[in-house]
């Protein structure tokens, strides 16, 4: 006879359950899992993006006082680039300006108009229509390379930057030239206020 095997069923509902995690090995997780993430957004913040908040009058009417804009820390600058670097005067600060001279780039100011390499630009993110003309000739008067930092063109490895409020803009017309390695970032978005989130320039 053959020998055959019976296993009652409350011995089958009866079997234990597998063993849960300890509370060790759950603070474990929960821990790595907060390192990792963690991790990841100071990966991010450091290497790739980063919130910007705009302080001053220097780039209306493109910027307000108080926008909080999405910096870029990677990939190429061009002319007209909105970009973000320390203070020439204090490191802890950071001055928000535009990019209007490239390495070569020979730029003139000149009866309103600004020149770049011969080429007249039409500067669609200024507004002075509210400022008078004596303001205009004083604040913003003729420059040129020459007369401002001694060379016709913007060095190697540098910008000439301007803040699109050129009448109230400390920028390449006082400091100089910002070193291509001084440069934080860029930026073309705005994330605050909602009712003016997008691009900075939409005419782009």
């Amino acid at each position: 006879m053959e020998d055959s095997s019976y296993t009652p069923k409350s011995d089958k509902h009866n079997k234990k359950p597998q063993k849960e995690k300890t509370l060790l090995q759950e603070i474990l997780s929960t821990f790595i899992y907060i390192v990792v993430i963690t991790g990841l957004f100071l990966s991010v913040r450091i290497y790739l993006l980063a919130p910007v908040s705009v302080e001053g009058a220097s780039m209306e009417p493109t910027l307000q006082d108080g926008d909080r804009l999405l910096l870029n820390k990677v990939g190429d600058i061009d002319r007209f680039d909105v970009i973000v670097f320390p203070s020439p005067e204090d490191n802890d600060k950071q001055f928000i300006k535009r990019v209007i001279g490239l390495p070569g780039d020979e730029i003139t100011f000149q009866d309103q108009t600004l020149y770049i390499n011969g080429d007249a630009i039409e500067e669609d993110y200024i507004d002075l229509s509210g400022v008078s003309e004596s303001d205009l000739q004083s604040l913003n008067s003729n420059f040129s390379l020459a007369s401002i930092e001694g060379v016709e063109e913007v060095p190697e490895d540098a910008y000439f930057v301007l803040g699109d409020n050129r009448v109230n803009s400390k920028d390449s017309r006082s400091f100089g030239f910002i070193d291509k390695n001084q440069v934080t970032g860029k930026t073309r978005l705005r994330i605050w206020p909602l009712d003016r989130f997008g691009f900075i320039d939409d005419s782009d």
